[in-house]
């Protein structure tokens, strides 16, 4: 019997990834090969993003390339898109297309064994199988994705992701930490917990985020932590601990809070459920007791209710609290989610608010990088750059490009130029 090979292409998150990964070790341990190349696959995997349109354009389009491309391979598509939209699927794809939802990874093997086959399988619905301590076939020894819990608390409005997802499902603090050793044990040296939100850990099960990041933390060796994205409304109950926790020397000073928007008003039409004053407490907080954390946040331009007066309030909050990276989003509709019945701002108007923020971003983010320049940093080695060099991560994860270095390793970077997304330096002794 010939050896099934299965090629996965992913879009989206580092959740996805982390998705793709399972799938693999899955497909690795039932006898499969996973290639690299299209041209050897007999089966495609495409693992599925839907939380902007741009993404879910480029998803739509690879998968019609595919099957135009490629009549004789079979196409399977897992991920958000699956439970979202499956009309669209359903139009888009042809009608031997089989699919894998998001918490059917464990039936990942039959639905390819079925498609290799020519036999019509979809898996999808929602589930609690747990995806920590599974085998993880990944490309990277150094970087180890760990998804701490699947699902979120959110209601908000502009969201489907959550339609995917599902509530929120937190795994238990000893499963996380033991895949945590096991794979720094291995020489892995960058642990990231990744969800949907990882603010609400434990919310379901009485533990805490902050008691996780110090377990994980305390595990010996010389690695780093990167905590991926928090809502704010979840983490207001548990700040000092988790400020304590960020300030251990394997966790990056680095906390993703998205925002969205400066306008109170908004922000209760987004069902944030935060205001900004509580934001920016907590921003100011952080930056006090850790000084030199990375604040990380997101802003969706052009909010259907968001009026000139919302607008500028986002501007005065960004410069008020001075985010190191700003992630900008200009809204679009998505299927399922409850903005979708409101009326959008016309195009013209969200690209103008667009170009100003992002104007106003490169201005902060350039002056934010600039008081680093001459500063010797610890920095972790973490891949080749795409341009040469290699790219490492400051202890407040920024991203550092130098000429030479061993990825793994830890090396001191005296910093000699910066820019408004990264810094350049050289190795020092």
């Amino acid at each position: 019997m010939n050896q099934i090979k299965v090629a996965i292409e992913t879009f989206g998150c580092t959740f996805n990834k982390a998705d793709s990964q399972i799938m693999a070790g899955k497909l690795s341990d039932a006898g499969m090969e996973l290639v690299d190349n299209i041209e050897d696959a007999d089966v495609i995997i495409i693992n599925s993003c839907y939380v902007k349109q741009p993404t879910e354009s480029k998803v739509t389009t690879r998968i019609q390339k595919l099957q135009k491309d490629y009549p004789n391979k079979k196409v399977i598509v897992s991920g958000c898109m699956v439970e979202i939209d499956p009309k669209k699927l359903d139009k888009i794809a042809d009608d031997s297309t089989n699919w894998i939802g998001p918490h059917q990874l464990n039936k990942t093997v039959e639905v390819v064994n079925a498609s290799y086959n020519g036999e019509l399988l979809r898996q999808t619905g929602l589930s609690k199988d747990s995806k920590v301590g599974l085998n993880k076939l990944k490309e990277d020894p150094f970087i180890h994705i760990i998804q701490i819990c699947e699902g979120c608390l959110g209601v908000c409005s502009f969201c489907c992701t959550r339609l995917a997802r599902g509530p929120l499902h937190s795994y238990p603090i000893k499963d996380i930490k033991a895949e945590a050793k096991k794979a720094i044990d291995s020489g892995c040296v960058e642990i990231e917990l990744t969800a949907q939100d990882t603010a609400a850990f434990g919310h379901d099960t009485g533990e805490k985020l902050s008691s996780l990041i110090k377990e994980v933390a305390n595990i010996d060796g010389n690695f780093r932590i990167r905590v991926g994205m928090m809502h704010p409304k979840n983490i207001f109950d548990d700040v000092d601990e988790v400020i304590d926790a960020f300030k251990l020397p394997n966790v990056y000073k680095f906390i993703h809070l998205p925002v969205q928007s400066g306008s109170d008003k908004v922000l209760k039409d987004m069902n944030r459920c935060h205001t900004i004053e509580e934001y920016v407490d907590f921003v100011k907080k952080l930056k006090q007791s850790i000084p030199d954390i990375t604040i990380a946040t997101d802003i969706i331009v052009g909010y259907p209710t968001e009026t000139d007066e919302d607008f500028q309030k986002t501007i005065d909050l960004l410069c008020e609290i001075k985010p190191n990276l700003i992630h900008l989003s200009k809204y679009k509709h998505r299927e399922g989610a409850l903005s979708s019945s409101l009326k959008e701002l016309p195009y013209s108007i969200m690209k103008q608010r667009s170009k100003k923020l992002t104007e106003i971003k490169e201005e902060i983010t350039n002056d934010e990088n600039k008081h680093l320049l001459g500063q010797t940093l610890e920095v972790l080695i973490v891949q080749k750059g795409s341009k040469g060099g290699v790219i490492g991560k400051s202890n407040s994860y920024l991203p550092v490009v130098v000429d030479d270095a061993e990825i793994g390793t830890f090396v001191n970077v005296k910093i000699t130029k910066t820019t408004s997304t990264y810094l350049i330096g050289q190795i020092v002794d």
